[in-house]
């Protein structure tokens, strides 16, 4: 046993679980969801049995029915002593399930690769013998991709030397490279909410208490912001300032000043996250928004998973040379450096990137466009947004039953988050992330799948057991 988690906060977490009958195998339901999307952990005590009953206020043979289905599908074990513990879930990656074959994996929001990417792949591999003749172990990066990345940053009217450019292992490793820099346990980090919860994940993992900061489809909350810079004064600040993940909600320049200006008041490092800020799709380009240059309590975090390909693990990190020099550091205990030839690669791509950039576009567009076509005429009842970028659809359902109609759709064969996977303290139950990132048959016929499943879930009809089986597989 790891941790524990309270009456209180399962009830929290569970929100609107109760949406059909037995109540036993809804709540089951529930907290198999909660493990899949891993918010609670393996090796976590469950509350007691009557403890939970009283939270829920139900019957502690309800809650007792519901332990006794989540040890026969694997998720809990009975320890003595202990009670019930969670238990380590085979998975790909924390918080995602199984794909089975057939399904339609809408977990992980992230394009294809570039059409040219195997060419320029094939050009890097010609070159070898000049990557094999380097000792291989930089954990500062290679000087050609680190001028490249500072020349992009030019690009953008942000002024960059190399020397405030560290390379990393995708844009992950930078999360967590800052998170282990900055934090000490019970730090304050202010975090949007809902957010990308890998990094909500870093920061938990460093011993940060996060403060979340709502955005909307309207916009970030700069009134919850300025209150919450001013009266717990974090450490730093997680930011995704253009398309951000999940809304794909992109901040005005009112919105960038004012977040900076509360930011500065407080002594707060920005940590801005612009692994989707390339994606545009009919937005248009906007100014850095400092007169003066960029301020030194602005780092930025960039890659090319979202942009060129998930599988080309390169990312990096734009600060202060004296913070690049604290990082690099430090770096040693995480990873000796990012792979050469991988480096190689993302340095031949940068000069081309407004040509990616370009390509990318119109495959978001024919995705957003046939997703929001497809959803409005099926389900009419459901907020659905335009965002003009991004990767996603951050969609309001007309009652908070995201997690319920996840694990029916799971059991149709389409595989989604629920909203409350990208929460930090709680909620967003009436929302689904829905990605545009798959062909337009795939989105048409996993929107054909929730059309079918909201009407059972919102009506709580039962769900068979082979059903339920397959469901948690």
């Amino acid at each position: 046993m790891d941790s524990r988690i309270s009456a209180r906060a399962l009830t929290a977490a569970l929100g609107g679980w109760r949406t059909r009958e037995p109540a036993y195998e809804a709540l089951a339901d529930g907290i198999r969801l909660l493990c899949l999307d891993n918010r609670i952990a393996p090796r976590t005590a469950l509350p007691a049995e009557r403890e939970l009953a009283v939270a829920l206020h139900v019957s502690r043979s309800t809650v007792a029915a519901a332990y006794g289905s989540l040890r026969d599908s694997g998720h809990i074990a009975s320890v003595r002593g202990s009670g019930s513990v969670t238990l380590p879930l085979g998975r790909r990656d924390p918080g995602r399930a199984l794909s089975p074959e057939g399904a339609i994996d809408l977990q992980q929001a992230s394009p294809p690769a570039w059409p040219g990417l195997a060419g320029v792949i094939s050009e890097v591999a010609a070159q070898s013998a000049a990557l094999v003749s380097r000792v291989g172990y930089d954990i500062f990066g290679r000087a050609e991709l680190r001028e490249a990345i500072a020349d992009h940053y030019r690009r953008r009217g942000i002024p960059t030397e190399a020397g405030e450019v560290i390379v990393t292992t995708g844009a992950q490793s930078a999360i967590h490279l800052l998170a282990s820099v900055l934090v000490g346990r019970g730090d304050r980090v202010l975090i949007e909410t809902p957010t990308y919860p890998h990094a909500a994940d870093a920061f938990r993992r460093a011993g940060a208490r996060l403060v979340g900061l709502p955005v909307t489809t309207d916009g970030w909350d700069l009134d919850r912001a300025e209150q919450a810079f001013a009266r717990t004064l974090p450490i730093a600040a997680y930011l995704m300032p253009d398309f951000q993940n999940p809304t794909g909600r992109s901040m005005t320049a009112q919105e960038r000043s004012a977040i900076l200006a509360a930011a500065e008041r407080a002594g707060t490092l920005v940590i801005l996250d612009e692994t989707t800020a390339d994606l545009d799709i009919d937005r248009g380009p906007v100014e850095p928004g400092f007169d003066d240059g960029e301020p030194n309590t602005v780092v930025r975090i960039g890659s090319l998973g979202k942009t060129v390909w998930g599988g080309l693990r390169v990312g990096w990190l734009r600060g202060t040379s004296d913070l690049i020099r604290r990082l690099v550091a430090a770096r040693s205990t995480q990873d000796l450096g990012t792979p050469e030839f991988e480096q190689a690669v993302a340095a031949a791509l940068l000069p081309n990137f407004a040509e990616i950039a370009e390509q990318r576009s119109h495959l978001l567009r024919t995705g957003r466009d046939a997703a929001v076509s497809a959803l409005r005429r099926a389900l009419p009842e459901w907020g659905v947004p335009h965002p003009p970028g991004g990767v996603s659809l951050w969609i309001e359902l007309d009652a908070p039953l995201s997690s319920a109609l996840v694990m029916d759709a799971r059991a149709r064969g389409l595989l989604l988050s629920a909203g409350a996977r990208f929460s930090v303290d709680g909620g967003h139950d009436r929302h689904l992330r829905l990605p545009f990132t798959s062909p337009v048959d795939d989105l048409e016929r996993a929107i054909s799948i929730l059309a079918e499943s909201w009407p059972r879930v919102r009506s709580g009809a039962p769900v068979t057991a082979t059903e339920q089986l397959e469901a948690v597989v």
